[in-house]
């Protein structure tokens, strides 16, 4: 029940019916004789983050009586909703498809092109491979075809598919291998030695204690730390992804990020240093030397086996654009709210050129005009000696489609097949599990003649 005082209109702010409300109703706001409450102690409610409005003056109770009755019926709290969902929280923040995305940089692009390098003619010849009658000759033959922002790229040995490549477009969320993103930790299981970590996915990405990166006085102690003692919530950590995200698993990430050029891996605040162990001792024992003269102090460097004869000046180059990269992508993280993108890889096209494209291929087909002119010129600047290898078929004057011209379509349909039948008689059963994928060989009309291991290993 209310309770009333001498002075006309004052009301305690105690519980009470609606019949009282009526009893105690005071005079209203706008009249002259209308006289300051003393029985409302609490404080304006203030204004949400990011709302530009001003802060509403403080109300006497008879007036939030009102508000009450003609709002949601719970006093002051019924505005106070109502201000929230007009504009404050949402809107201060600019929503995840506002304004903060608008005012996000771009991220960092892997550089295409370099400019081209300037090689003696001896060089360029070494480099060009085997040429009969005027043509280039090489092992594998790359067909790329690009269609409704799609990239399918190809490599056939002689006319047989070996390798089949789908590449999405580069916003979707499904295909962020090898990008760098400045990551929000969101919770930490010590008992599975792993943290889920934001990276503005559908699914929280996962980070394991094994891929985590340790500073010096993490490891004072002999042993490293376990995870928990290293990361915590809401904690903002650069991490790169080594595996995209598949069904309703997130993807996986480590903290030993990695950025590849043509004959060189930089890795950032490491002190990796290694040479491939596929190049020879004397080319190793070259390579070496150059990297004592070109190598960051505070970065690792792994040189590729596409290094192999290359040129001090071309493999310094490598490593200047790298480490530029490193730093444009230290300095986007130091503004940037996470999670955020801060590092994305080149299509599809350009890594496979950059991973594999050498003398042994006989040459790179691609049916889009735009793809061949970006990919001609990044072959000019680090491989310029197989420029020449880089064709375009033109789908306006080729009868047949580049994937057609070379039975692309028709060999995928048949390595598709739940069955594949194999050039011995034999066949494949293949099935795919969310666990693995199970394929059953089976010997068919190949019966052997000698063992079953040895009519198993000819199937």
């Amino acid at each position: 029940m209310s309770q009333h005082t001498g002075d006309e209109g004052r009301v305690e702010p105690t519980a009470s019916t609606p019949a009282d409300n009526q009893k105690s109703r005071p005079v209203p706001a706008g009249s002259p004789d209308r006289k300051p409450q003393i029985g409302d102690s609490r404080p304006a409610p203030k204004p949400q983050i990011g709302d530009s409005r001003p802060a509403p003056k403080p109300l006497d109770g008879g007036t939030r009586t009102q508000q009450a009755d003609s709002g949601s019926g719970t006093g002051g709290g019924g505005g106070r909703r109502r201000r929230r969902r007009r504009g404050g929280r949402g809107r201060g923040r600019g929503g995840e498809s506002g304004g903060q995305n608008r005012d996000r940089k771009q991220p960092v692009e892997a550089v295409t092109d370099d400019g081209p390098i300037e090689l003696d003619e001896a060089t360029l010849k070494s480099r060009r491979g085997r040429e009969r009658r005027g043509k280039p000759i090489g092992r594998y033959l790359m067909c790329v075809s690009v269609s409704d922002g799609f990239t399918q790229l190809a490599i056939l040995e002689g006319r047989a598919l070996i390798e089949h490549y789908l590449s999405r477009p580069a916003d979707d969320i499904g295909e962020i291998h090898g990008n760098v993103y400045l990551a929000k930790v969101q919770n930490v299981l010590p008992g599975m030695e792993a943290a889920f970590v934001d990276i503005g996915t559908p699914k929280n990405a996962v980070l394991y204690r094994g891929d985590l990166q340790f500073d010096a006085e993490d490891l004072e102690g002999g042993e490293r730390p376990r995870i928990e003692q290293v990361l915590r919530a809401k904690q903002k950590i650069i991490a790169q992804v080594t595996k995209n995200p598949i069904a309703h698993k997130g993807a996986r990430l480590t903290q030993e990020i990695s950025l590849a050029g043509r004959f060189v891996v930089l890795v950032p605040n490491s002190t990796t240093y290694g040479i491939s162990k596929r190049l020879p001792d004397p080319e190793r024992k070259r390579l070496r030397s150059i990297l004592d003269k070109v190598k960051p102090k505070q970065h690792g460097i792994i040189v590729r086996t596409a290094a192999e004869n290359i040129t001090e000046e071309e493999i310094a180059r490598d490593v200047r654009r790298l480490t530029q990269q490193w730093e444009e992508i230290e300095a986007m993280s130091k503004n940037s709210k996470a999670p955020n993108l801060l590092y994305r890889e080149p299509e599809m096209a350009f890594r496979f050129i950059r991973e594999e494209f050498n003398k042994d291929f006989r040459g790179v087909i691609i049916d889009d005009s735009d793809m061949y002119e970006k990919v001609r010129s990044y072959v000019e600047s680090i491989n310029p000696a197989l420029v020449d290898r880089i064709s375009y078929h033109d789908p306006e004057v080729e009868t047949l489609s580049l994937f057609e011209r070379h039975h692309v379509h028709e060999q995928l349909r048949k390595a598709l097949d739940r069955k594949v039948w194999l050039p011995s008689g034999g066949s494949l059963i293949i099935e795919t599990t969310e666990a693995l994928t199970v394929i059953d060989v089976n010997t068919g009309k190949n019966v052997g003649k000698s063992s079953l291991e040895e009519t198993v290993f000819r199937n």
